[in-house]
């Protein structure tokens, strides 16, 4: 099947007979890495797949607003982005959990997924991302896993390209403090 950019697929989706085709190509484009992203988030296969379609739903209805002034694909992960930090914060209400507690549940989800297959020292640095903040571990995760640009992070973030540096710095120190011991 033919990748179309994103300009080509907002063409369709903005000028085109069918909207709704143009769309489902979106979803096609988008679907496994925003999965991907968003599983790192939270965790669970069964919370990403929700989540996720709850992306692609609210993507379907704010797009005939998108203005075009960020890229498409940042514009859907800030609304991933924003989603899991959603889920996660309703998450911490509903079971008046700290931080540390929601991080050590996602550190137990992680134990008991059937589809996780890495290595110890794989669950180590998942171990040691998951105790990071919310938000450094999605710079971490941006950066390091879907290897983005600081410019489109800054955007799906709405935060400055330096807080971002600074912040995967950090990040990659506190994870390899974790996993060495140092």
């Amino acid at each position: 099947m033919r990748q179309y950019t994103d300009e080509e697929l907002l063409a369709m989706f903005f000028e085109g007979d069918n909207p709704n085709y143009a769309f489902s190509l979106i979803v096609r484009k988008y679907q496994e890495p925003v999965y991907w992203h968003v599983r790192r988030l939270v965790i669970s296969h069964d919370d990403a797949n929700d989540i996720v379609q709850d992306v692609f739903v609210k993507a379907w209805k704010a797009l005939g607003k998108f203005r075009k002034d960020s890229a498409l694909y940042t514009w859907i992960y800030r609304i991933a982005t924003n989603e899991a930090f959603s889920f996660l914060n309703k998450k911490k209400r509903r079971y008046m959990l700290p931080l540390v507690d929601v991080s050590k549940q996602l550190e137990e989800t992680l134990e008991a997924d059937v589809y996780y297959q890495g290595s110890e020292m794989e669950k180590k640095i998942q171990t040691a991302i998951l105790s990071l903040p919310e938000k450094q571990r999605a710079v971490f995760n941006l950066r390091y896993y879907d290897e983005m640009k600081y410019e489109d992070m800054a955007k799906i973030l709405d935060t400055s390209v330096g807080a971002l540096k600074a912040s995967y710095h950090h990040a990659v120190k506190k994870i390899e403090q974790s996993v060495h011991g140092d």
